[in-house]
């Protein structure tokens, strides 16, 4: 029986959750200390990295999330449940997955915000028991 690594599994849910959805340009499993944990991108081949696998954007997104969960412990507005930056051409949604890790997915002008965010809040879960270990 081949050995199954969790980064497969965690990389295998990013890439059941991208190809749902139109409009998305990658996904990213983020630590809280800024690293990549897993990344897909349906735009990355075997000899090039995508957008999200970038130190870069896991760095930011642990950043932008570090922030986002003190300004809401400033101002007792509880947990935060999802973190969303919008430019003109897209924008980021980042979501925690457990206390270690958050999952971040960047998407284009013409994604579904709400189809984006009903995925990234089902996928979660899963990627939640495969970074505890809950995978059956």
């Amino acid at each position: 029986m081949a050995q199954v690594y969790k980064t497969d599994l965690l990389q295998d849910a990013l890439r059941e959750m991208c190809s749902k959805l139109e409009g998305i340009q990658g996904a990213v499993i983020v630590s809280i200390e800024g690293f990549v944990v897993a990344s897909y991108s349906p735009l990355q081949t075997d000899m090039e990295e995508g957008p999200t696998n970038s130190p870069q954007v896991a760095a930011m997104a642990a950043t932008l999330i570090a922030l986002g969960e003190r300004t809401l412990s400033r101002l007792a507005q509880g947990d935060m449940l999802r973190l969303l930056i919008e430019g003109s051409d897209g924008g980021m949604l980042v979501v925690p997955a457990n206390s270690r890790a958050s999952i971040a997915v960047m998407v284009g002008r013409e994604a579904k915000m709400g189809l984006v965010l009903y995925a990234l809040q089902q996928s979660s879960k899963r990627i939640s028991d495969i970074l505890e270990g809950d995978v059956s």
